[in-house]
């Protein structure tokens, strides 16, 4: 069981681009996100850790950042006086920046290192279109998560402009012709192995695994990093696949 983080933590100020600027602020970072990673992981992991704020005051609050790499997002939890536990699969991501982080271990997300109902906070970025299963994957968020806690899923859809990730956008020609494509254009596979590490998720999938559930309610199910008022593409089927981009969706624990 995670422990709780003193309640008496005073939350410093989260760094997040200002209000209508956000999403365009966002979209610049992204653009470096390959040269300049620091930059965009710390500015998308503010802006994130500010959407969970919507649902939950995260100081005193436990968190565990499921297959959160080097840990700029658990790091953007303790900043907000939470106490976060960062469990990835790839020791290589974990010291990607250095020192591993503490209150970090290799785990694997269909197999938490935690018990039934020990979190506040179930957190996932960007990890959903890399698991073969998706349904077993939210089932243990869900499962190490309390009731009345918060479960946060967002990833990336693969009709959108960056599903195929390295290999887009030839991904929408299929995602076995991008990879071909992308190692003869190389000279090596790309990092994420089409139907290994990467798959064809799509929104209208997830969203009817979430709504199934008799245990959770869906609080928001919206483009991560479109302005709020954009959340009406979710609920247009086919073109959500398209325009979404990047599929957020926040949802309580009930039972």
């Amino acid at each position: 069981m995670v422990p709780r983080a003193s309640s008496t933590v005073a939350p410093p100020a989260v760094v997040t681009p200002p209000g209508r600027f956000r999403t365009l602020s966002l979209f610049r970072a992204f653009r470096t996100e390959q040269t300049d990673p620091e930059r965009f992981y710390t500015l998308l992991a503010a802006d994130t850790v500010r959407q969970v704020e919507r649902h939950v005051d995260l100081a005193g609050r436990t968190v565990v950042d499921v297959g959160g790499g080097s840990g700029y997002f658990s790091a953007a939890f303790e900043d907000r006086g939470a106490h976060c536990l960062l469990i990835e699969p790839d020791p290589a991501e974990l010291r990607k920046r250095g020192e591993i982080r503490p209150n970090s271990v290799v785990g694997d997300g269909f197999g938490l290192p935690l018990k039934d109902a020990s979190v506040d906070v179930s957190f996932s970025s960007n990890v959903l279109e890399h698991v073969s299963d998706p349904a077993g994957f939210l089932d243990e968020m869900v499962r190490v998560t309390r009731p009345g806690g918060v479960v946060y899923v967002a990833y990336t859809l693969w009709l959108s402009p960056w599903g195929g990730h390295e290999t887009s956008p030839w991904h929408f020609l299929g995602g076995s012709y991008a990879a071909r494509r992308y190692a003869r254009k190389h000279g090596h596979p790309p990092k994420n192995h089409y139907g290994e590490s990467l798959f064809a998720l799509r929104a209208g999938r997830v969203l009817r695994l979430v709504r199934a559930r008799g245990d959770v309610t869906v609080l928001e199910a919206r483009p991560r990093y479109y302005p709020r008022w954009c959340g009406f593409l979710v609920r247009l089927p086919g073109l959500r696949e398209l325009l979404t981009w990047n599929l957020m969706l926040v949802f309580r624990r009930d039972a």
